[in-house]
């Protein structure tokens, strides 16, 4: 299945959240996951965006679904990257070259 990268910040509902309870913040990939994706990391991070999640799902348009779904939520505006392994890259890369 496609990867995909999910950039976050949190909403001012969000920082209250985690405000009053910071454990909480477990609960987010749990969440993720509820709506039909794996996610296969999640990191808290430092500067433009708090989170960092990779996932592993089937179609753009599921993962475009979990967005919206973060989105309706009010605790989370996130980012959504598609990625392309180094190896499918630099392949692509190649056949692209050839006459």
């Amino acid at each position: 299945m496609p990867i995909y990268i999910l950039l976050s910040t949190f909403t001012h509902e969000g920082v209250e959240a985690v405000i009053d309870n910071p454990s909480c913040l477990r609960e987010i990939s749990m969440d993720i996951e509820n709506l039909g994706v794996t996610v296969l990391q999640q990191y808290a991070t430092l500067g433009q965006y708090d989170f960092v999640h990779v996932i592993d799902a089937p179609d753009n348009e599921t993962i475009a679904r979990v967005s919206m779904e973060i989105v309706a939520r009010g605790i989370l505006k996130p980012l959504t990257l598609p990625t392309v392994s180094i190896n499918d890259f630099i392949s692509r890369l190649s056949l692209d070259r050839r006459p």
